[in-house]
């Protein structure tokens, strides 16, 4: 019997905790239509800032500093066509996993813009999936992603506002 006491006593104090948190939060207001949340406006964001998509900028500190990232987000890769003044390629794939994205491992990778796609306004990616997002240079066999930290991780998460 004191055994069934104590197990009813932990539930409400438990249960009583629970409340006492969710009270606590200042915006609290009961009813299922009482948050009123719309979505927000999403934006679009140049990869690399001023930097653009280059080889030797780290986009992965760029992708820290830019965060966080929102669902319908779009993401613009600038980057030069080659020409006969400009020899240098850039490429942007999505790979497949953490793992390749850590190897810059580009089996079964999916190509999201050619050496031509990068130039004048950029090549425009929209995250419009709750996923994250492995963005990587292919080009030179990956010596861009390996060498020249072009890669990145991208989470768009949902966005409300009241």
């Amino acid at each position: 019997m004191a055994f069934a006491c104590r197990k009813q006593l932990l539930c409400l104090m438990l249960c009583a905790s629970m409340v006492a948190v969710s009270l606590a939060n200042k915006d609290w207001q009961f009813g299922f239509n009482s948050w009123n949340h719309r979505p927000t406006a999403s934006k679009k964001l140049v990869v690399g800032d001023l930097q653009s998509w280059r080889y030797g900028s780290n986009y992965t500190d760029w992708a820290i500093k830019t965060s966080p990232f929102f669902l319908n987000d779009t993401l613009v890769f600038k980057f030069d066509a080659p020409s006969d003044t400009n020899p240098f390629q850039h490429s942007v794939y999505l790979l497949r996993s953490f793992w390749h994205f850590l190897a810059c491992d580009f089996r079964g990778a999916k190509m999201v813009a050619n050496v031509t796609q990068g130039g004048g306004e950029g090549f425009e990616f929209r995250m419009n999936r709750w996923m994250p997002y492995y963005f990587a240079c292919g080009e030179h066999d990956g010596a861009h992603c390996r060498d020249g930290q072009m890669k990145f991780i991208a989470m768009p998460l949902p966005q409300y506002r009241s």
